[in-house]
């Protein structure tokens, strides 16, 4: 028997809770009548409608009975073709950051204060050990 071949754009249809099918590994499953039975609940399942769900399962970690579990309700393959390429994401461009965030004159008023209180510091310990 010739195995049966979807494209997304047919699998994606079926996203309700009275028809929902899901792409996993390359192959299409028809997963209706498992729903209600779904340890994560059925929004699980009808989340990873109309896309590749092969990460999402992978993701949760199911167990080697949760996979032969999936023969049961194994319908087709899925026409690779018709799934759209994973785009690797890029992270908006930021504007140049700016370490130094301390406005000019501060910087220039602590120039003149540090050293004046350094020598501030010093005479009064001078005078201080003079008294003595």
């Amino acid at each position: 028997m010739a195995t049966k071949v979807f494209t997304l754009a047919e699998v994606s249809k079926h996203n309700n809770s009275k028809d929902c099918w899901l792409v996993i590994r390359g192959r299409v499953y028809d997963v209706t009548p498992f729903l209600e039975d779904h340890p994560g609940g059925d929004e699980v399942l009808l989340s990873s409608t109309g896309k590749d769900a092969t990460d999402d399962f992978n993701d949760v970690g199911h167990s080697s009975s949760a996979s032969a579990m999936m023969d049961e309700y194994y319908i087709g393959d899925i026409d690779v073709s018709t799934i759209p390429s994973k785009v690797d994401y890029t992270a908006p461009k930021q504007p140049q950051y700016n370490q130094d965030k301390t406005p000019e004159f501060i910087i220039k008023i602590l120039q003149f204060l540090v050293p004046l209180l350094i020598l501030g510091v010093a005479v009064g310990i001078r005078f201080y050990t003079k008294s003595t």
